[in-house]
């Protein structure tokens, strides 16, 4: 889609922010377009294969990984973004980069690292994203980083606290004023919990933690479900679980499209400056689609992310993540070079943030074999 075919409050790149260091234009792409491919060469982003959504690498080689679902988000939020007119290959570009700065072992590995660096400033993956394209990936001679436009940075911070807002300049200012970021930006954030919502679903299913009678109790599984049992009364139970998610991501992807459509006309914005300066996200659910959705999230929060058996292999790999902190703070040659080099630069606070970093780019294979090593 180009600047022409762009709705008049999307993100158009003549009148974008531009990046921290000054490029020349790319013969063949767009900025955003050059964002996106930036991404999907970094090494963050091929380590994400080998990076839990819920269920640890080594339990399977069919349930989701941080790539796998990042992909996924793509596609959905890609899908909405032509039906709104917004920019295609922004949205793309947000999408891949969202999860570059997740732990291993996935919110479990989050958490525990978290605490580890609860007095050297916290530990937040959202953050770690930003900081993973503005200062850890090193590959080009002119800057840190992958030098990515203001736009897709926006994007990858979709939430930060006031203080370390304050350290961010330009881009942590919008936290600060209580500002909204562009619609592809907000696009992404729900794309994301629609992809995870539906997916896991199907993840845990796969791993006999959720049955059919408990998803048949979720008003937005449960309405499709009886829809496909009836127009297909003989589908074996795999087949009829693939049919009722992409029946529900398609009835939430739809009421998005719609709502969203809706709330547009009747603000009328004419720039993305428009979008940032209302009071609340434009893209959204409507409140029927929005609480169904929430429900399902909760119902996966009590029956799946505290299933006993997930519980049970989160409390294995927060040991893990604490054990590889206290051996690399007590001895930083245990890590790379390159590593070891920067933790020998500054106070406690920053040998701890480079821990940090180094932890947080582990895939779980190389987590758990790393924990192997070091005890």
């Amino acid at each position: 889609m180009t600047d022409e075919t762009l709705a008049s409050y999307a993100a158009h790149e003549e009148s974008g922010k531009g990046r921290r260091h000054k490029e020349p234009p790319a013969a063949y792409r767009g900025e955003y377009q050059r964002d996106r491919d930036r991404i999907i060469h970094s090494t963050a982003f091929r380590r994400l294969v080998y990076k839990t959504q819920v269920f640890v690498n080594h339990e399977g080689d069919l349930y989701r990984t941080r790539m796998t679902h990042s992909l996924e988000v793509t596609q959905i939020a890609r899908t909405v973004a032509r039906a709104l007119r917004l920019n295609e290959p922004l949205v793309e570009a947000i999408s891949l980069a969202h999860d570059l700065g997740h732990t291993p072992f996935g919110h479990a590995g989050q958490d525990a690292l978290n605490e580890c660096m609860r007095d050297y400033g916290g530990f937040e993956h959202n953050l770690q994203s930003l900081r993973v394209v503005d200062e850890l990936e090193a590959k080009y001679a002119d800057f840190v980083g992958l030098n990515l436009t203001y736009e897709t940075r926006e994007g990858i911070l979709k939430h930060c606290s006031a203080r370390n807002a304050r350290e961010l300049g330009e881009l942590g200012k919008r936290f600060l004023d209580r500002r909204q970021p562009g619609l592809e930006a907000q696009l992404v954030n729900i794309a994301d919990s629609i992809a995870y919502n539906n997916h896991d679903v199907d993840d845990g299913f796969r791993a006999g933690l959720l049955q059919l009678d408990q998803l048949r109790g979720q008003a937005l599984f449960g309405e499709h479900y009886t829809e496909v049992r009836q127009r297909y009364p003989e589908l074996d139970d795999r087949r009829l679980i693939y049919e009722v998610i992409r029946r529900m991501i398609g009835h939430v992807v739809t009421d998005l499209i719609n709502h969203t459509s809706d709330a547009l006309l009747a603000l009328g914005p004419e720039s993305i400056e428009d979008v940032r300066s209302h009071s609340k996200p434009l893209v959204a659910f409507s409140d029927a689609v929005f609480e169904s959705h929430t429900a399902l999230k909760k119902f996966l929060r009590e029956n799946l992310y505290r299933h006993d058996q997930v519980r049970q292999m989160n409390e294995q790999t927060r040991a893990m993540v604490e054990v590889l902190f206290e051996r690399y703070m007590s001895d930083t040659s245990q890590m790379p070079r390159w590593f070891e080099k920067r933790a020998a630069l500054g106070q406690p606070d920053g040998q701890a943030r480079v821990v940090a970093d180094y932890i947080a780019g582990m895939t779980d294979r190389f987590a758990i074999a790393e924990h192997d090593r070091l005890n």
